[in-house]
């Protein structure tokens, strides 16, 4: 009969569970035998030492030496390759989902009764963002209806927060890619949660402030009037050359369609860009000509002359083909590309970052200054971080790129907070150089906006790196790690919950009025504190808490543990990486998760 275990102590696995453990996870994505994982310690986060156990340099034949140095030249051309493709991928996915919800954000956007509320602002940041897939395009949306005086400054600020928190969802997707092997999952999921929690704690603080006193607000109206910033060039586009070359034969968008539907200005032509420029050719007998394809005016030239359109030349220039039906097949090819790439970049790194390579790559990212100078590598890595999404111009393909590095065990999660951070900043200052660029009755409204993105950020890293105690997405990250990987589902769940249900859910409230938003809104996170509240009281001083309040054995199952969801979902999916571990490493996998051992029934 099994028994149901109410607490106490848990005892060390042997070393007979430690194999047991071993073989159920399994290491689905290092199946290289040459790979061997060192067990040091039972820390599922501790970064695996990899040893490289096949022949060594100088056991090698002349020939074996250049079958090795061969094969190491074409797997890296294979990873350059696919992270070529993975970066296509995505400005690929960014035109399928401005193609399927561009007039549909226009529309939100429009909608300013719905502005007016802050809450209601910021799920429309976080929807839009996700719909383009593109924070620069949910930017320039805010930044057109300010310099239309279609949205005032303050009730731009929260939906420039949702923004920030929707680039997050690009890193939590690639995360799926390692969801194979449990404990790469733990540490990839871990680091894309970490990107998430800090983007939600930040609002969580900054937006009732900001709705109170307009902090974000008056600070980037006095920086902008001490600076008297003049209008410049255009920001460096660097990204694009390399990804242009290959995504403007599958699809061009006319991206001020967007800007116009939300100035109110919208028609109903296509997102489909079909003439890419214009050429003039001069009257008889006038040597003045446009040779070239331009995209304003050519000289004018004397006598009468004629203006050619000059077709653009991808595979969709002259379908027939509705946006709609154009954007979920870029939309079905970009996700079947980003995936095999993904798949395909976790495999190649794995066998390449193997033994020493692995070793001096880790020990190189992850150093530390020597003492008292350690706490100063953090703030490089904000740098770094920041440095290399400047010039890539794209969060999403900087934090896309570090997570499957913390899978692999290459980048530790204190490492990759600060990337994460820097990153935030990276494409803030993008944008202000972009903003720069913009018209001269835009300007000043454009780079309010970026200023405002730019202080979120910063008050985000002074609330929640500055000071180590308050590093709290990273222990949340951790422990949300381990939920994953004991329950893969949580992630979809998680994504599901996060990006679409819940804000569509208060989207929704928000068109009833702020009354009812209030009314149905407010119990529900007055619960969420409470019972996050008797929680940290349950661990840290359950003498404070009536008795019936000192565990949740009182609930039933199905409110206080997830075993019972999880053995529904194993019911409907009832793959390995679904259903629950086998019987016998039940208990060593509970090890890990000490909760789970106390709330379940073994």
């Amino acid at each position: 009969m099994p028994n149901s275990v109410t607490g106490g102590q848990v005892n060390p696995p042997t070393l007979d569970a430690v194999g047991l453990v071993d073989q159920s996870l399994g290491n689905a994505g290092t199946s290289n035998s040459a790979l061997v994982l060192e067990v040091g310690d039972m820390d599922p986060w501790a970064l695996p030492q990899l040893k490289d156990t096949g022949q060594s340099w100088k056991e090698l034949s002349v020939a074996g030496r250049v079958r090795r140095v061969l094969l190491g030249v074409l797997k890296a051309c294979g990873l350059l390759g696919s992270l070529h493709l993975f970066i296509c991928s995505l400005d690929i996915l960014s035109s399928a989902f401005q193609l399927l919800g561009s007039k549909v954000a226009g529309d939100i956007f429009k909608d300013n009764m719905v502005l007016s509320n802050p809450v209601a602002g910021l799920v429309i940041g976080v929807l839009v963002t996700v719909l383009v897939q593109s924070s620069s395009t949910s930017s320039s949306i805010v930044v057109s209806m300010v310099a239309s005086n279609l949205l005032t400054v303050r009730a731009s600020v929260p939906i420039i927060m949702g923004v920030n928190v929707g680039t997050s969802i690009t890193s939590t997707l690639v995360s799926m890619a390692q969801s194979g092997d449990r404990g790469e999952f733990r540490r990839a999921f871990g680091g894309s949660a970490v990107h998430g929690i800090f983007n939600w704690l930040t609002v969580l603080l900054l937006l009732p402030l900001e709705s109170a006193m307009g902090t974000l607000e008056k600070l980037s109206a006095l920086a902008l009037a001490a600076a008297r910033l003049q209008p410049g060039g255009a920001a460096p586009d660097i990204l694009k050359v390399l990804t242009q070359p290959l995504t403007h034969l599958i699809v061009q968008l006319d991206a001020d369609v967007i800007a116009n539907s939300a100035t109110g200005n919208a028609t109903n032509s296509s997102l489909i860009k079909r003439w890419c420029g214009t050429r003039k050719e001069p009257a008889p007998g006038n040597s003045s000509h446009c040779g070239a394809a331009t995209s304003g005016p050519c000289p004018e030239s004397n006598g009468s002359a004629t203006t050619e359109q000059l077709p653009c030349h991808h595979l969709f220039v002259g379908t027939a083909l509705t946006d709609l039906a154009v954007g979920f097949i870029l939309l079905a090819g970009s996700l079947l590309v980003l995936c095999a790439c993904l798949v395909l970049v976790v495999k190649l790194l794995d066998s390449v970052l193997r033994g020493r390579i692995a070793q001096a790559v880790r020990t190189v990212i992850n150093a530390d200054f020597p003492f008292p100078f350690g706490w100063l590598s953090g703030y490089l890595a904000i740098l770094v971080g920041a440095g290399l999404t400047f010039v890539l111009q794209s969060s999403s393909v900087f934090t896309a790129a570090i997570v499957p590095l913390m899978g692999v065990g290459v980048i530790s999660l204190e490492r990759a907070y600060p990337l994460f951070l820097g990153s935030n900043i990276g494409t803030t200052t993008t944008a202000l150089l972009a903003a720069l660029a913009s018209p001269s009755n835009m300007l000043s409204s454009a780079l309010q906006v970026a200023l405002i993105h730019f202080f979120f950020n910063l008050a985000g890293i002074l609330l929640w790196y500055t000071v180590p105690l308050l590093r709290l997405p990273i222990p949340l990250a951790r422990r949300f790690g381990d939920l994953t990987a004991r329950y893969r589902w949580v992630a979809v769940a998680y994504l599901l919950l996060s990006f679409l249900l819940l804000p569509l859910a208060t989207f929704g409230l928000s068109l009833a009025g702020d009354t009812v938003l209030a009314a149905v809104g407010g119990p529900l996170v007055a619960l969420v504190l409470l019972v996050v509240l008797i929680n940290v009281l349950q661990r840290r001083r359950p003498v404070w808490l009536p008795r019936p309040l000192r565990s949740w054995a009182w609930l039933p199952p199905w409110l206080r543990s997830l075993e019972p969801w999880d053995r529904l979902v194993s019911r409907c999916c009832p793959c390995r990486a679904c259903s629950p571990p086998p019987a016998a490493t039940k208990e060593a996998h509970c090890y890990e998760n000490p909760e789970i051992l106390a709330s379940q029934q073994l």
